[in-house]
């Protein structure tokens, strides 16, 4: 299978896999921080109930499923499900565990962020650019972690997310030393390119409804283009603790038009 991204076709020689998170460290707090320092992300598979997953998606294609228009779509997506109650819900379920995992009082961010993408859709702009989530909240806490839910199954082919290869380590080094101080936007669509700057591999994965991958604010992700007969949904929200700073830009509900 030939895997793209808006429209680039990424290098099978830059390509790896997910690192999924062994049963035997999952409870274990040093160690999952550990490996999140040393890779970037945690790829917990089976994190949520798989039902409580699927039930989100049956809701949101009931409510949007039907509509004619993309100016209806928008409507039912920014005045009933972001601020909805049913999608709050959902992304509470992450609270204790994040509590857990960062041994105090959690802030979910109220700017949780839906993304669509229909089979064939390809193209400058369709699937998620190359980007580290700190571009976006530089006037907040940079320790504040990013969960990425596939809401249903994700196989490579619906085009989930991708992470490239420890690249959060130079993020880190550059970032420090203020050569990276880039303005809120996308990095590059053009993964492939972006794979020989950084001379490292973009890693995938097919995911399955109940998995969920947190990720550092400092780790460059992208999407990949949907290639398959199935529509991707996924949603991406939040978490760090409540005593460090808090970007206030975020703490209204997400608009595809609020400028971030």
């Amino acid at each position: 299978m030939v895997l793209t991204s808006n429209g680039y076709v990424l290098d099978e020689r830059r390509l790896g896999e997910l690192r999924v998170v062994p049963e035997r460290e999952r409870g274990d707090v040093p160690r999952l921080r550990h490996r999140l320092r040393e890779d970037g992300y945690l790829f917990l598979t089976g994190l949520l109930d798989p039902e409580v997953v699927l039930g989100f998606r049956e809701y949101y294609f009931g409510l949007t499923g039907g509509v004619a228009d993309r100016a209806s779509y928008r409507r039912v997506l920014f005045e009933r499900i972001v601020p909805g109650p049913e999608y709050a819900a959902f992304c509470e379920q992450l609270r204790a565990w994040f509590e857990w995992f960062l041994g105090g009082e959690p802030f979910l961010h109220k700017r949780k962020i839906i993304r669509q993408t229909a089979p064939g859709e390809n193209g400058i702009g369709t699937a998620t650019q190359a980007h580290y989530d700190l571009l976006y909240l530089r006037e907040g806490s940079d320790q504040v972690l990013s969960a990425w839910i596939p809401l249903g199954d994700c196989p490579i082919s619906r085009g989930g997310l991708t992470y490239l290869e420890g690249s959060h380590q130079r993020v880190l080094e550059e970032e420090a030393a203020g050569r990276l101080k880039r303005p809120a936007a996308s990095m590059t669509a053009n993964l492939p390119a972006l794979a020989e700057q950084y001379d490292a591999n973009w890693l995938v994965t097919n995911y399955a409804a109940g998995d969920v991958v947190i990720h550092t604010a400092h780790t460059i992700h992208a999407a990949l283009d949907n290639v398959s007969t199935e529509m991707r949904l996924s949603t991406d929200i939040r978490y760090q603790r409540a005593d460090e700073s808090i970007d206030t830009r975020w703490q209204s509900h997400w608009h595809d038009r609020d400028g971030l």
